[in-house]
């Protein structure tokens, strides 16, 4: 599912990795990956509002992953030592909010690699009710 363009994303995830190396804040990373996807002519939302409805009311509430590419893959970014679960279980909201399958979890900050995650939800509950 989507594996091509999780390939295309994170050749250009590793891309900014190898320019810039590690220890620079998000913000920096955020835009550099930004540049690249652009340069790659790879289509991409930052910062996409994404609506969260609680048994059929909007609420005021708004979720922001850092990028959704492709129209179809949610991608969360770290500049951090190391991820955790509570990142994980981050993207996965923003996954199940924005309601879509696969979603990338990639952390800049890590010395000597760039770490990241692909993520699947086989069992993406839509709710009936908006």
């Amino acid at each position: 599912m989507l594996k091509q363009e999780g390939y295309d994303l994170m050749g250009a995830a590793f891309e900014v990795y190898n320019e810039l190396g590690y220890g620079m804040a998000e913000d920096v990373y955020q835009s550099a990956l930004e540049v690249e996807l652009g340069l790659r002519t790879i289509g991409f939302v930052a910062q996409a509002e994404l609506d969260i409805y609680f048994k059929g009311h909007h609420l005021n509430a708004k979720y922001r992953p850092d990028l959704l590419v492709f129209g179809e893959i949610v991608v969360e970014l770290k500049a951090l030592k190391e991820l955790c679960s509570d990142h994980e279980a981050q993207l996965f909201n923003y996954m199940r909010i924005a309601r879509k399958r696969v979603g990338y979890l990639i952390n800049f900050g890590k010395k000597g690699e760039l770490e990241w995650k692909r993520f699947v939800i086989d069992d993406l509950h839509v709710p009936n009710n908006r």
